[in-house]
């Protein structure tokens, strides 16, 4: 049984406090990768409607109204904030089903909740984080303090639109910053209603803004805007130069990027008697979301000696997932977000097909009468490390199963990679197990568990994955705040 497509939703900007539409009644079509069908049309922000919402986010900054609002009273406001996401739990949860391809029940179990909790959290924290005092000497004293950069430009992905809005809005209010969101031109919706929520919460006009539109019209203005102090972005690694240059040719604002990755999977020969367990967590580490995760588990690197058994075990999982639309409850792995996805993603396996690869499952489109985009869950075999289905960030529901003899050999092979974001190793030695975590170089790896930490923890990559800060933790809530330093000379 499917869930029906919500019937109306709100589709223009939301920009000092309402929805309005874009100047030049400019639109983009959104359409639903399930099935492939045109659902809305959203408004399209050019250059004057990106100027329109920093001047509202600016003027807001300006005049305190959040700025110089107490900890208290920002924690207050941004409680009732999160209370509001809980209660529109399953509405937003449609949303990011619909747009972004979400399996319904994952949507309303795991991602909304989530983003409920990150504000909650980072409301909690905002009466939590103290300044210092410098030891100066008697005739002096050192204040070291923290105040909200400014107006701060978040550029969100389409693959978790609620979820990864909230790690950067989160801090970036908590910190008493403005901020203008460009939402995801394929899943803008759940971000447009979030905003809407914040305001009935009591967040004054202006200090959240969001304008959909096109990544290289609306995304490229605030990447340029002089007024904007910092940009977040979370998306691919060549976007994320992009904003570099952005930032470079203006005025040299923050910038703070999370980007691609190719995440080896390390299974140690200790972890035998082990195995089905860890083909379940390997086979949820790449399958997730359909593979559409920055740190989707595509590599794995297992020693030689299990890699058969390993093999079948993890082709049997792949097969047991249910592909299809995101609405239905019954679908556990959904579309990919877009036609070019699927070609990407299938153009990645044929390569790794013609080069003599084993394709163990998977490797066909499938549902292709339904007029969606679907890729089933894909294992791929006697892969050589340089092919590009190993290198590259393929964004889909297809991992490389890689050999190794040795511990040496298995770090050599995970790092072996230009991206750096995320890693896991399973090894029941503890010796082992740590040596080789601290031995790769991502900036999350986790042991015997796939993960990406929680909220407690930073997140963000090493090399090509990422740049000048991290998202989650009280790390990600310093990294919108500004640093200074009052000098007071004592009689």
């Amino acid at each position: 049984m499917n869930v029906s497509r919500p019937d109306s939703v709100r589709t223009e900007l939301f920009i000092d406090g309402g929805f309005v539409p874009a100047l030049d009644g400019q639109t983009f079509e959104l359409f639903t990768p399930s099935d492939g069908q045109h659902w809305v049309d959203v408004a399209a922000a050019q250059d004057g409607d990106v100027d329109l919402a920093v001047a509202s986010a600016r003027a807001a900054f300006e005049s305190g109204v959040w700025s110089r609002k107490s900890p208290a009273e920002r924690k207050e406001v941004l409680l009732a904030f999160a209370t509001k996401i809980e209660e529109a739990n399953d509405e937003l949860a449609l949303l990011d089903a619909a747009d972004a391809g979400r399996p319904i029940t994952e949507a309303t179990s795991f991602d909304i909740p989530d983003t409920a909790h990150t504000i909650r959290w980072y409301a909690e924290a905002i009466d939590k984080v103290y300044g210092k005092i410098s030891p100066s000497g008697e005739a002096n004293l050192g204040l070291i303090v923290r105040e909200p950069v400014g107006v701060v430009a978040a550029v969100l992905p389409w693959n978790f639109p609620a979820q990864v809005m909230a790690w950067k809005l989160g801090p970036a209010l908590a910190a008493g910053n403005s901020v203008v969101v460009k939402p995801p031109e394929l899943a803008p919706l759940s971000t447009l209603r979030i905003a809407e929520l914040a305001v009935e919460a009591g967040l004054p006009a202006g200090v959240f803004n969001v304008i959909p539109g096109l990544g290289h019209v609306a995304g490229r203005a605030v990447g340029l805007h002089p007024d904007v102090d910092m940009v977040t972005f979370t998306g691919s690694t060549e976007v994320g130069r992009a904003f570099l240059h952005y930032s470079a040719d203006s005025n040299l604002k923050r910038v703070v990027l999370e980007l691609g990755g190719k995440s080896p999977q390390i299974v140690m020969p200790d972890v035998r008697r082990l195995l089905p367990e860890v083909a379940d967590d390997l086979a949820n580490a790449i399958f997730f979301a359909a593979g559409q995760n920055c740190t989707a588990g595509s590599r794995i690197i297992v020693a030689n000696e299990l890699r058969e058994e390993f093999l079948e075990l993890l082709a049997d999982r792949a097969r047991s997932y249910r592909v299809g639309n995101s609405l239905s409850p019954e679908t556990t792995l959904g579309p990919l977000i877009e036609p070019s996805a699927v070609d990407r993603v299938a153009g990645y396996v044929d390569g790794a097909r013609a080069s003599g690869a084993r394709i163990v499952t998977g490797g066909e489109r499938v549902l292709t009468e339904t007029g969606g985009y679907f890729y089933p869950p894909t294992v791929i075999s006697d892969v050589n490390p340089n092919d590009a289905i190993v290198r590259e960030e393929v964004f889909g529901p297809v991992v490389a199963v890689l050999g190794f003899d040795t511990e040496a050999e298995a770090i050599r092979l995970a790092n072996d990679t230009d991206y750096g974001l995320a890693a896991n190793v399973w090894s029941k030695n503890l010796d082992t197990a740590i040596r080789t975590a601290r031995s790769v170089r991502a900036g999350t790896v986790s042991i015997n568990g796939y993960s990406e930490g929680d909220i407690t923890t930073p997140f963000g990559g090493y090399r090509q994955s990422g740049f000048g800060g991290r998202d989650n933790g009280v790390e990600a809530l310093e990294q919108y705040t500004e640093l200074k330093t009052i000098w007071i000379s004592l009689g």
